[in-house]
């Protein structure tokens, strides 16, 4: 099996099936939680399966593999009074979850784009472009978005097609320069310090980074979709990092 085929199996048995015992099968004894959701370990994912509420489903919207990590892109029911959008990386060992990452925030019934938080494209395409499209997505957010090289934006995106999902954000170029210049005068910034992992097939680009979203330490979880050559689509989960985990491992 490849590491998208064990993921998506386990995933399935643990929270579609909401089977205890595919703990055994799938987690690994030496299991890395970061989530702030489980404790540490097998016995962390195993109190989550055995406490999931009445009414839990999840609906995947998305996944893509990059060697040993594989990142869904889904919908959570049933953790409270709203859905959460999320973003989940496991990493594969030995046939088994070794470890994992997550990043949740509540569906919205509105976005300024119009666009859902989840819908668009899902299909993973152009599987000889990988290494061509994360360079592309990388150069973006160390450019950018870390760097604040806002002139250099149009090297990266599409001056034709910019898809945005995230709820506070116009469609197109126009679009964003609109979201950036309100948080300007509101005297909020957004600051990417440092680039965690990059998850990339295809079409698809998933980045994680660390900053702050005015003074709130932030991570930020972004999906880019290209197309010949240019960012083209986003979607992202921007969760403030907690401390209050219940394990000692950091969400990164």
């Amino acid at each position: 099996m490849t590491a998208k085929d064990i993921v998506l199996t386990a995933a399935g048995q643990l929270f579609g099936d909401q089977d205890p015992s595919a703990v055994d099968r799938w987690v690994a004894a030496d299991y890395v939680q970061h989530s702030s959701l489980a404790a540490d370990g097998p016995d962390g994912v195993r109190a989550l399966v055995e406490h999931l509420p009445d009414g839990f489903r999840y609906d995947l919207h998305r996944v893509i593999a990059d060697g040993d990590l594989v990142a869904l892109h889904g919908t959570y029911h049933g953790f409270g009074p709203a859905p959460l959008v999320a973003f989940d990386i496991f990493r594969v060992a030995d046939g088994r979850l070794a470890e994992h990452w997550d990043a949740l925030a509540p569906v919205v019934d509105t976005t300024v784009s119009g666009r859902s938080q989840t819908d668009g494209p899902t299909e993973v395409t152009d599987l000889d472009k990988t290494d061509a499209n994360r360079e592309l997505v990388v150069g973006f957010v160390e450019t950018v978005l870390k760097a604040g090289k806002v002139d250099a934006i149009t090297d990266y995106l599409s001056t034709e097609q910019y898809h945005q999902h995230n709820p506070g954000i116009g469609d197109n170029l126009d679009g964003l320069a609109a979201a950036l210049g309100a948080l300007a005068v509101q005297g909020i910034s957004m600051v990417y310090d440092t680039v965690h992992k990059v998850v990339a097939e295809g079409n698809l680009v998933l980045t994680v980074a660390e900053g702050r979203f005015g003074p709130t330490p932030t991570a930020f979880y972004d999906l880019f979709r290209v197309e010949n050559g240019k960012i083209v689509e986003h979607w992202d989960v921007t969760p403030e990092i907690k401390t209050d985990l219940p394990h000692g491992n950091g969400l990164f």
